[in-house]
């Protein structure tokens, strides 16, 4: 099916004329500004891709174009197509609408709490109400409608539900069937190409034998896609599975360099991982991989010579309130590695997927290695590599030796990572209900194919319940997994952030680490000294904002031509002015808007110098600048944003 966008397509969320992305798990298009939204949610809610600048497998194109076609959005909004919606006040977004928060509470409430979506009747036991729904989209599979199955997965069905009667998985029945797209959908849900039935047969068997071999080829691709993806961001390859070729392993170019003693040490840990510990560091690396990504295309597809929109990049993977916070902090944190230091833990994910597959020897006559000659990413033609940069050195690997790496702050993040998944196990608990079936098979789980591949297509992909379902995640031995409880707070002597959306706060100083912020006179929560309700006059902070504006132009110039050298003259102009409005103000206000605004303003200047600095000190390569690039357009988006605030409060207030 074509990517290009139809006339008559209109965003899912707001109706804005032709939408150019689409969210993969929920079937719909959806606009720029949406989509915004929906990143800042996190994949776990919304898989969003280019309809045109992201790589589409074409069967999973044509699945999403085919629910959206068939009505997919009224899943998720069945109750406002209900008359009565109108008169309790219950409306969808309009393209008019402000991004926030009118968009953006919307579609937190169509995609997160689930609002709109029809209920089912309560009853007492919701695990038999779970099992039936499974066994309703166990039967549905095996026809070609996929907005009957959606729903029932909207609702809580189990895309690898393993029917006690039939013995097999969804999965089996729409291979058997021929159902390219119904395995595209269960798969984007969770779906394992590699499950066994009850007679040792796969799904990729059944469509085998039922002579579809375009079906069977594209479940291998999913069973594979997590290291696929991976080696894909590397070195723009994917393996030849159609001729037993299932990994690529990319080399650094500095391959001739000895291990240092920390490296060893660490990729001794992390071969030292269980399985599952393992898949979690592999999913939390897949979804950031995903979020550079999209990001590049972001930036790539966006009109930057507006000086400020709502819509922003997202700078560090959303919190997942289903995993701990340990989790969660680690995540976050992938989004602080170099290019050089995230290729290298990617290479290291790469190489002990492979072990664990085929076992201790990476030794396969079909298994190729690409060698990165030109630094991180041979598709856009990066420099050299710089080797003043900080390798990931905590997951080095055999295939990759690195040089020897300053151990600072980046490397106590990497060991958080990898310290945090050992932390996390120890505190779960654990039980082993009867007849229960694996969701995932381990690495080496069936010798006699040779291991297991890493087979989540798309992480964090499990449909959020409703908040009175429990939920569980299996083990790999069959073990049922009790959630770690994510109560917001904070592990002793570890700051996370915990927000779900960039629609930022005042809270967003407390969260980065820049370094002492070259605004001055930010003023800080519990600051000496009693409130002032005094204003200053609104001619002179409108007159301020004017010249932060004109400064904030030239910085998104200078982005948008990436003319990197100019971005620490441009962010010392911008602290400067800050400074100015800032000094207008009492220091201890009593609205506690303009404490807010005043506190976003100084601290996003802070951040900003910071990432400026960066920027210069460490002459980075291409992949790195794109990053800092990110960051310095959200922290003049937030800039701007306080700036604005502050006109609007002293308007009001001095008219009143």
């Amino acid at each position: 099916m074509s990517k290009r966008v139809r006339s008559r397509e209109v965003c899912a969320d707001c109706s804005a004329p032709e939408p150019r992305w689409a969210s993969v798990n929920r079937g719909v298009l959806i606009c720029d500004e949406c989509c915004s939204i929906h990143r800042g949610l996190g994949r776990h809610s919304s898989q969003v891709r280019h309809l045109t600048h992201s790589p589409w497998p074409s069967s999973q194109l044509q699945m999403v174009q085919t629910l959206y076609g068939n009505g997919a959005n009224s899943i998720w909004e069945h109750s406002l197509l209900d008359p009565s919606s109108s008169v309790s006040g219950k409306r969808k977004a309009n393209p008019q609408d402000r991004v926030h928060p009118n968009k953006t509470e919307f579609i937190k409430a169509k995609y997160q709490m689930l609002a709109y979506v029809h209920r089912m009747p309560c009853r007492e036991d919701d695990s038999v109400t779970a099992k039936d729904l499974s066994k309703q989209l166990h039967s549905s599979v095996r026809t070609g409608n996929l907005e009957t199955c959606l729903r029932l997965l909207s609702l809580g069905a189990q895309a690898n539900f393993f029917h006690p009667e039939k013995g097999n998985t969804p999965l089996h029945i729409a291979a058997k069937a021929g159902q390219m797209l119904q395995a595209e959908l269960l798969a984007v849900y969770g779906a394992d190409p590699g499950a066994l039935d009850s007679s040792g047969k796969t799904p990729i068997d059944y469509a085998r034998q039922a002579g579809h071999q375009e079906l069977a080829e594209r479940l291998v691709e999913i069973q594979y896609e997590l290291t696929d993806r991976l080696t894909f961001y590397l070195c723009g390859r994917r393996p030849d599975h159609r001729n037993g070729q299932h990994f690529i392993i990319p080399q650094m170019a500095d391959s001739s360099l000895d291990l240092s003693e920390f490296a060893k040490a660490a990729k001794k840990k992390l071969q030292s991982l269980s399985n599952h510990q393992f898949e979690e560091l592999a999913m939390d690396v897949y979804d950031e991989v995903d979020r550079r990504e999209t990001d590049a295309v972001w930036l790539a597809t966006q009109n930057h010579s507006t000086l400020v929109t709502d819509t922003t990049v997202v700078p560090f993977l959303p919190v997942n309130p289903e995993y701990s916070s340990t989790r969660n902090q680690g995540r976050q944190k992938l989004a602080r590695f170099s290019a050089h230091e995230f290729a290298t833990l990617v290479i290291d994910i790469l190489t002990d997927a492979k072990r664990r597959q085929w076992g201790n020897s990476c030794e396969s006559p079909k298994e190729n290695v690409e060698l990165i000659l030109q630094g991180i990413d041979s598709r856009h033609n990066s420099e050299s590599q710089d080797n003043d940069q900080p390798d990931y050195d905590s997951v080095a690997s055999d295939e990759d030796p690195v040089q020897e790496a300053t151990c600072g702050d980046s490397c106590n993040d990497r060991r958080t990572k990898l310290n945090s998944l050992q932390t996390e196990n120890t505190t779960l608990r654990w039980q082993t209900p009867s007849g229960q079936q694996h969701l995932q098979a381990p690495f080496g789980r069936h010798p006699p194919r040779g291991g297991r591949a890493l087979s989540m297509y798309e992480t964090g992909s499990s449909p959020r319940q409703y908040p009175h379902r429990a939920e569980t995640t299996r083990h790999e031995d069959g073990v049922i997994l009790q959630p770690f409880p994510t109560n917001g707070c904070s592990l002793e002597g570890q700051s996370i952030m915990l927000e779900n959306d960039y629609d930022t706060t005042p809270n967003h100083s407390e969260q980065e680490e820049t370094g002492p912020p070259p605004v001055s006179d930010a003023v800080e929560p519990g600051e000496e000294g009693e409130e002032d309700a005094t204003l200053p006059c609104t001619e002179d902070v409108i007159c301020k904002t004017e010249q932060i504006t004109k400064n904030i132009q030239e910085l998104l110039r200078a982005a948008q031509e990436t003319k990197h050298e100019s971005f620490l003259p441009c962010s010392e102009k911008i602290c400067v002015a800050v400074k100015e409005m800032a000094a207008l103000f009492p220091k201890r206000p009593s609205s506690e808007t303009v404490r807010g605004s005043l506190c976003l303003l100084t601290s996003s200047a802070s951040r900003l110098h910071g990432e400026c600095q960066k920027a210069a000190e460490h002459n980075p390569c291409p992949s790195d600048i794109q990053l800092v690039t990110q960051q310095v357009i959200q922290c003049a988006y937030d800039i701007a944003k306080a700036a604005k605030q502050l006109v609007t409060v002293t308007t009001k207030e001095n008219n009143n």
